[in-house]
C-alpha cells in the first residue's frame, strides 16, 4: 500500500512499483493508495505518516497479521519526532523497513529490534566516456523544499563565470514558486539548464551520461537517484545526512553540509580542476554497486515477507 500511485511519479511509487515487481510470482501483489478491507495476508505500507489510517484499520480488522512499515524518509527524519499518528503506526508494525544503513538509529531505542534495512536497487549501466571540455553536473529531484534545490542553485549563481562547469536539474515544479526560480534561473544564466520533469528512461540516460550527480537533499530516506548514479558508475556530491552517508557510506568524500553552497560549489570546481577527484570518487563506490543489486534487494525482501507470513503478529 502506498499514498502515492503511478500519477505521482515520486519515490514512493516508485518503491511500491518495484517491490510489487520484485515479489511477484512468488506472492499476489495489490497496489492501492489506502487500505480498503481487503483479505490479504500481509499489509505492506509505505510511510508511517500518510499510512496512519491504513496501518490502524488493518490492525483492527486483523489483530493476528502481519504488518510491514517502510519508512521513507520526511517519516523517519521528520514525522515520528512528533506526529502522534506515525509515532502510533510504528508501534502496531511487526517490522520497520528502513532504506539505508544507518537508518536504524533514528528509531526510538525500544523499536530498533523491529528495524530491517532493505536497500533498493536498480540495473546497472555501464559508465560512458565523457569530454574533456566541461563538467556536466546534474541534479534530480522534484522541486521542493526537502530537496533543497535553492542549495544547487546558489552553488551554481557561485560558479556563473565558469562555462567550463555545466549544471543541469531535472525535477518537476511541485512547488509552483520553486520553479519560477528555476526557469528564472536558466533564463539568466547560460551554464544552467533546468530541465523540468521527464520520462524515467530519460533519466537514467542523463545520470549515465553526466560527470557528477549532485543531491543536496536536506532529508532522505535512501535516495534512489543516488543508487542509479552508483549503478551507473557516476560519481555523488551530497548532502552530509544519514539517508545519503547511509547509501554512499560514512568514509565518502564527497560530501558538503546540509544547505552549504559554498562547499558544494568548492566540490563542483575541484571535479573539474583535479584531474583526479571523480576517479577517486569512482573508486569509493564501485565497491558498494553490488548492494543495490535487484537481486540482493529481492533475497532480502523476499526473506522478510516470508518470515512475517510465517509467525503470529504480536505488536
Amino acid at each position: 500500500m502506498t499514498p502515492a500511485l503511478a500519477q505521482a511519479n515520486n519515490g514512493n511509487w516508485q518503491t511500491a512499483h518495484r517491490w510489487a515487481r520484485l515479489l511477484r510470482p512468488a506472492y499476489r501483489v495489490r497496489l492501492a493508495e489506502q487500505w480498503d478491507g481487503g483479505d490479504e495476508a500481509l499489509l505492506i505500507a509505505l510511510h508511517a505518516r500518510r499510512s496512519a489510517a491504513s496501518v490502524a484499520a488493518w490492525r483492527a480488522a486483523h489483530p493476528a497479521r502481519p504488518v510491514l512499515l517502510v519508512m521513507t524518509g520526511t517519516d523517519l527524519y521528520r514525522d515520528i519526532a512528533g506526529d502522534a499518528a506515525a509515532q502510533r503506526s510504528l508501534v502496531l508494525a511487526d517490522a520497520l523497513v528502513v532504506l539505508n544503513e544507518l537508518g536504524p538509529r533514528q528509531l526510538p531505542q525500544a523499536l530498533r529490534a523491529k528495524a530491517q534495512v532493505v536497500l533498493q536497487s536498480c540495473a546497472a549501466r555501464a559508465p560512458q566516456a565523457h569530454t574533456r571540455r566541461h563538467l556536466r553536473a546534474l541534479m534530480v529531484g522534484h522541486l521542493r523544499d526537502e530537496k533543497d534545490p535553492r542549495c544547487y542553485w546558489r552553488a551554481a549563481r557561485r560558479l556563473a563565470g565558469r562555462a567550463d562547469i555545466r549544471l543541469d536539474h531535472i525535477g518537476a515544479a511541485l512547488d509552483p514558486a520553486l520553479g519560477e526560480e528555476a526557469a528564472a534561473l536558466a533564463a539568466t544564466q547560460a551554464n544552467f539548464r533546468w530541465l523540468g520533469g521527464l520520462a524515467h528512461e530519460a533519466v537514467r540516460r542523463r545520470i549515465q551520461a553526466a560527470h557528477v550527480l549532485v543531491h543536496a537533499s536536506r532529508m532522505e530516506g535512501g535516495a534512489h537517484v543516488v543508487i542509479e548514479a552508483i549503478r551507473s558508475g557516476t560519481p555523488v556530491l551530497a548532502s552530509r545526512i544519514d539517508g545519503n552517508l547511509g547509501l554512499l557510506g560514512e568514509g565518502y568524500e564527497g560530501l558538503f553540509e546540509p544547505g552549504d553552497d559554498a562547499g558544494l560549489a568548492t566540490l563542483l570546481a575541484q571535479a573539474r580542476d583535479d584531474a583526479d577527484m571523480l576517479a577517486r570518487l569512482t573508486a569509493q563506490l564501485a565497491p558498494r554497486a553490488a548492494l543495490f543489486a535487484p537481486e540482493a534487494e529481492r533475497a532480502t525482501l523476499r526473506r522478510l515477507v516470508g518470515a512475517l507470513l510465517s509467525s503470529p503478529s504480536s505488536p
